[in-house]
């Protein structure tokens, strides 16, 4: 049986309506529960619960499956890039400066606060 033979045009724009205002209010119960599966087919909440699943599955995916990777993550003292925290505070410790050198072919180096100061790349001589 289709829905047409149930549900009447006007009848389905009136639910449709209700269930877009539950939806807004968030009055209604949660997709797939015991208290929706309680629900009456034609009560507005149980379609306002369908319309709030999918748009989480469209937004976030699978959200159990998403806190659980969460757990898993967290559990083992990894980020989200997989290095420990061990790993990343090692990263975060100062290091020296770089030292700049001029490359043959490249234009000067202006160097920071050198105060105008250029670095040039000269080309070695070699004793003949």
């Amino acid at each position: 049986m289709s829905v047409e033979q149930h549900i009447g045009t006007d009848e389905f724009v009136q639910l449709w309506a209700e269930a877009r205002t539950l939806f807004y209010t968030s009055d209604f119960p949660p997709y797939a529960s015991t208290a929706w599966r309680a629900l009456h087919p034609d009560d507005p909440r149980r379609l306002a619960a369908a319309l709030d699943a999918a748009e989480k599955w469209r937004k976030y995916g699978d959200e159990d499956a998403l806190l659980q990777w969460f757990r898993d993550a967290t559990a083992r003292g990894y980020t989200a890039e997989g290095r420990s925290a061990a790993e990343l505070a090692e990263l975060r410790k100062a290091h020296p400066p770089n030292q700049l050198q001029a490359t043959p072919g490249w234009p000067p180096i202006r160097i920071p606060g050198g105060h105008g100061r250029y670095l040039t790349h000269i080309p070695e001589r070699r004793a003949a």
